[in-house]
């Protein structure tokens, strides 16, 4: 089924490009390369690292080794790219004393070349190859995933965007190289839409390019995943371009019923009922976006689902709890939404006319952002 839409995609015109990248040096650049080891180093930079995982297992022998291989894997996507070690050590039951031992045993471990090398391994310089398409909204899908990727749900938002692509006459363009993050690349875009993605997985010179972008005029829209990180090694990422920090979901009822409300005066919500109910995993924020000057086009009614989780205290956002909402990063256009888990939300109309709203208007509305902030 992917195949044929893909190749109904290609037959109108659009760039599906997946993997057609120049050749390049390894990254060199990426944001950890020489921060010292410590309890807030990337739990998978830790495991990369003899030295530094013995420390570990001095303090919590045998701990590492309980560890599911989702958690524990060194090689992308893996769960360790998302945590750091004291979050994880949280996770196996390790005290505040011991946390702080591993801390002081960490920072006395040295950075060496070898743990440059393995640090940076999981980013890339690649820069794929794209034209663009004249006369259409040119939509870049990117999709590197280095921490956790949920398949399914990655999958079926990719083959909706084909078939939404196909509906609107977008040109539209697939990636998981880091490298397209270039100031020649991102101009050759109106949008570059985040597929789920989890993990620290741009270069210092790539976040920068993308920043860059985006204040000057670029657009950005994040789907579900893509602010789903229990940790970040990007401050700017979750604090300024999403907005809030993940909280958690409901662990023991994953997947609940909950009625949406929608803010019917925002300009992304036409098309859509004022109310409507579906089942998906329900995120909840640390803080509420509307703090970091964003605009809800969605909120989540927390009275109709159960955010109560004795596995994941603190998911109550009270009855202000925004599901989607739009925000202006400089002259850029910003749009996230939290639906998107289960792969049946990709063929829930409500939630495919939001997408189809928000891409247009993120592709078109280059005065909805046009003062700088």
């Amino acid at each position: 089924m992917l195949r044929r839409l893909m190749a109904s995609a290609i037959g109108a015109a659009f760039l599906v490009a997946a993997g057609s990248a120049s050749a390049a040096a390894p990254a060199t650049d990426c944001g950890n390369r020489d921060t010292p080891f410590s309890a807030a180093s990337p739990l998978v930079d830790v495991l990369l690292s003899e030295q530094a995982k013995a420390v570990v297992e001095k303090v919590i022998p045998g701990k590492i080794a309980t560890m599911p291989p989702l958690f524990s894997g060194t090689t992308p996507p893996t769960f360790a790219a998302i945590l750091d070690v004291k979050s994880a050590a949280r996770f196996l039951g390790t005290d505040a004393a011991k946390i702080a031992e591993i801390d002081a045993g960490l920072r006395a471990v040295p950075v060496t070349d070898a743990d440059r090398v393995a640090r940076c391994a999981r980013f890339d310089n690649e820069v794929p190859a794209f034209t663009r398409v004249a006369g259409k909204p040119n939509i870049l899908v990117f999709e590197k995933i280095n921490g956790f990727k949920d398949t399914p749900s990655v999958d079926a938002a990719h083959a909706a965007l084909i078939a939404m692509a196909d509906r609107k006459g977008w040109a539209l363009s697939f990636t998981d190289k880091g490298g397209a993050f270039n100031p020649q690349t991102l101009g050759q875009f109106d949008v570059v839409l985040w597929n789920n993605i989890s993990g620290d997985v741009l270069s210092v010179s790539q976040r920068a390019a993308f920043k860059g972008w985006l204040e000057a005029g670029g657009a950005f829209v994040g789907v579900h995943g893509s602010a789903g990180d229990p940790v970040y090694f990007w401050d700017w990422y979750p604090d300024t371009l999403i907005g809030a920090r993940f909280a958690g979901h409901p662990r023991g009822k994953q997947f609940q019923e909950a009625r949406i409300a929608t803010v019917a005066a925002h300009p992304l919500a036409k098309g859509l009922p004022s109310e409507w109910r579906m089942t998906d995993e329900w995120y909840s924020f640390k803080s509420n976006p509307r703090l970091a000057g964003a605009t809800p086009v969605l909120t989540l009614d927390e009275s109709t689902y159960e955010p109560n989780d004795p596995q994941m205290p603190g998911l109550v956002m009270g009855a202000d709890h925004p599901l989607a909402w739009t925000n202006c990063i400089g002259q850029g256009r910003v749009f996230y939404s939290a639906i998107g888990h289960r792969p049946e939300t990709y063929s829930e109309p409500n939630h495919l006319r939001l997408l189809e709203n928000a891409i247009g208007w993120a592709a078109t509305d280059r005065g909805a952002c046009a003062s700088p902030r």
